[in-house]
């Protein structure tokens, strides 16, 4: 059952040409963006401890990600492409973190919704890339982590479920939506994944 929403806006025709021009820089990125959301879900875990219904799902969808860290991190050896040396500030996150509440509990909504919104961008960015991509090794990899990351779109909504009127949930998660079409029209485009 789909829990997430539309996204607001379609990623511009440049960015997957920015990605297919310069792919070594986008596998950089990408595996940087892996670690941070294996580290995001377990961030969950260590400032929500009590919010036990979601920890078992927060654990596996860290897990998960740093599977696919593992797995862009091998394709990088293949190719004989190094880890950055620093990871950088995201400043696609930054601006949406900024968007959410200060109140404990409108946070913790917030936090799951920009969750759920990132990786429905993410699925949307690597379902570009896989079509971009020719047959073969890299496009089935593309192709199973656009499968994911829609899936973790979906569970994040669902999490916000379990303490939030459905109401408030979508009505919030409408305003990040739109929110976020004007953060990733802002953005400049390069080969990275936001």
């Amino acid at each position: 059952m789909k829990l997430s929403i539309d996204l607001a806006c379609d990623s511009p025709k440049a960015w997957i040409e920015a990605v297919m021009n310069d792919f070594d820089a986008f596998l950089q990125d990408h595996a940087d963006c892996e670690r941070k959301a294996s580290a995001m879900a377990m961030s969950f875990v260590a400032k929500f401890p009590d919010r036990l219904e979601i920890i078992p799902e927060l654990i596996e969808t860290a897990v998960e990600e740093l599977e696919h860290f593992q797995s862009v991190y091998d394709i990088m050896k293949k190719r004989d492409v190094q880890l950055m040396h620093e990871i950088k500030q995201d400043m696609y996150v930054k601006q949406l973190i900024d968007f959410c509440r200060s109140g404990k509990e409108e946070r913790f909504m917030d936090r799951l919704l920009l969750a759920s919104v990132v990786e429905c961008r993410g699925a949307e960015r690597f379902r570009l890339v896989y079509e971009a991509l020719p047959t073969g090794e890299l496009k089935k990899f593309y192709q199973e982590l656009w499968a994911s990351e829609a899936k973790h779109g979906h569970l994040f909504v669902k999490m916000a479920l379990n303490y939030f009127e459905e109401r408030k949930v979508y009505d919030r998660l409408v305003e990040f939506n739109e929110y976020e079409a004007t953060v990733i029209k802002s953005l400049p485009i390069k080969a990275a994944l936001h």
